[in-house]
């Protein structure tokens, strides 16, 4: 699910949008889920870590290169929700702006 709610997406769902207007998120964390053992929770943040994109995958689709975990997305503007606590926003910019600098986007991590 995204932060707002709604599945994440693969990319290829908002074809015939206007991708201009996408945000650059970074990956920030990587947990398991607390109710689903079978669950990655992947969070990736802006570089300012003011804002997070949130995706779930089972575990099992991290085999194979096809369902590689990225450094960083473009993700449409309503895909994102707002850190309001300061200490997440600050660890979610640490991270964020340290994946920029170590990572192209499309590098698998």
């Amino acid at each position: 699910m995204t932060a707002n709610g709604s599945e994440g997406t693969t990319g290829t769902e908002h074809a015939d949008r206007d991708e201009e207007d996408d945000v650059r998120v970074w990956l920030v964390e990587r947990t398991y889920g607390d109710d689903e053992l079978n669950i990655i929770i992947l969070v990736y943040a802006t570089e300012d870590g003011r804002q997070y994109h949130r995706r779930e995958r089972a575990l099992t689709s991290f085999s194979g290169p096809t369902r590689e975990t990225k450094a960083g997305l473009c993700v449409p503007p309503e895909s994102l929700g707002t850190v309001d606590d300061p200490d997440t926003r600050a660890r979610y910019a640490e991270e964020a702006s340290r994946m920029a600098a170590r990572h192209d986007p499309d590098d698998s991590v």
